[in-house]
């Protein structure tokens, strides 16, 4: 039996960069290697990790990052096109909040971290939709990311997998890779209590699945947020799993 290629490279300047292929959809194909991958931002790229990304053959990249979070970090690789898809972040001034209310834990913050994933779908299925507008075209290899390439990232690697009709337990499972490849900053939120940081440092199941709680609460089930949110309908899944499925 053939060798699988490898999931995760272990890139110097990023962390958390991953192929999303290999995975196994409900028809008996697979997801395609060395075209959809998942990352942090990649603006610290070492000169070897743009030697790796360059063979990988990445030719655009949708960045998920807000307006001053990409102003101090953009992508190290001149011939990679860039799409942003803004999500602004809002947990740390939430958690910040919090500390200053004198009511800031562990727990607080995982609970502001799900309501984050919830938000996604009330207040940013447009950045999502916008992606699968281009994941429709003929973009790939490419590669999605946001900051930490952990959360916004996560969620919209989630909504690939579930549009290639790859099983949620297989979803849940690449999801939570990110707590053995993702590096945390030290440098990051240094005012917080660090069971804090390690809260929001890390993904939780429960993160995921409050995105998607919110999807049936505001759309009903998975396949109307599909057609009505993300406006991917039967014609539009029938081309993404031609592209990225394969026997």
């Amino acid at each position: 039996m053939r060798e699988a290629p490898d999931r995760h490279f272990d890139l110097q300047g990023a962390s958390n960069f991953r192929d999303l292929g290999g995975y196994p959809a409900r028809d008996g194909r697979v997801v395609r290697w060395r075209q959809l991958f998942r990352s942090n931002h990649l603006g610290h790229l070492t000169a070897t990790d743009i030697d790796i990304v360059r063979r990988l053959g990445v030719r655009n990249a949708f960045d998920f990052r807000g307006i001053d979070e990409r102003t101090g970090a953009a992508c190290g690789l001149s011939e990679i096109v860039v799409h942003s898809l803004p999500i602004e972040p809002t947990v740390v001034t939430a958690l910040r909040n919090e500390l200053a209310a004198g009511t800031l834990s562990a727990p607080v913050a995982r609970d502001i971290m799900r309501e984050s994933y919830r938000n996604y779908v009330r207040h940013n299925t447009h950045s999502f939709r916008a992606l699968f507008g281009h994941l429709v075209e003929d973009h790939a290899p490419l590669v999605i990311h946001c900051t930490a390439g952990k959360d916004r990232t996560g969620f919209a690697a989630a909504l690939i997998l579930h549009a290639l009709d790859v099983p949620d337990e297989v979803i849940t499972d690449d999801y939570l890779l990110t707590n053995r490849f993702y590096r945390r900053d030290p440098s990051a939120a240094t005012d917080l209590p660090d069971d804090v940081r390690q809260a929001i440092g890390s993904v939780d199941a429960s993160f995921l699945a409050a995105g998607f709680d919110a999807v049936c609460a505001e759309y009903g089930d998975l396949e109307s947020y599909f057609r009505d949110g993300l406006k991917v309908g039967a014609r539009q899944r029938a081309e993404l799993k031609a592209r990225y499925l394969q026997a």
